[in-house]
């Protein structure tokens, strides 16, 4: 059975795209922990991350990297945080967003977002790593 993010990547759910290849997609979250929360995630559907092979892993953390830059661009905040936790969907993915404090990486802070905040962020994001991307 296709996890949620599969759906997403296959076009069966709604998605906001901020990055999108082959082998990697980046997509905000509905239920962000701070705006600009992003999920970055492999297109093949590996369940726990250290089941990823060394290209994908190094993929992956490319993606992130650039997103992260994206977030800090946009967003300028005390820092960018990642997380891969992998308990609420089984599909390999790290979360990058923007913090200010350790206290912002807890998921109890993470509320349903508006359509239209979604859509202005993934423009947002979009744009920043249009301008960042680095292949």
């Amino acid at each position: 059975m296709s996890s949620v993010f599969t759906k997403i990547i296959n076009g069966d759910l709604p998605g906001r795209f901020v990055h999108r290849s082959d082998d990697v997609v980046a997509f905000l979250t509905v239920e962000p922990i701070t705006e600009g929360h992003t999920l970055v995630v492999p297109v093949r559907e590996v369940e726990h991350w250290i089941d990823l092979d060394r290209d994908e892993m190094s993929r992956l953390m490319h993606v992130a990297r650039l997103v992260g830059r994206a977030i800090d661009a946009v967003y300028e905040p005390t820092r960018i945080g990642m997380m891969i936790a992998g308990l609420e969907v089984p599909h390999t993915h790290v979360h990058v967003l923007p913090i200010d404090s350790e206290s912002d990486l807890r998921f109890a802070n993470a509320r349903a977002a508006e359509p239209e905040d979604l859509d202005r962020v993934a423009n947002l994001l979009s744009t920043a790593i249009q301008e960042l991307d680095e292949g």
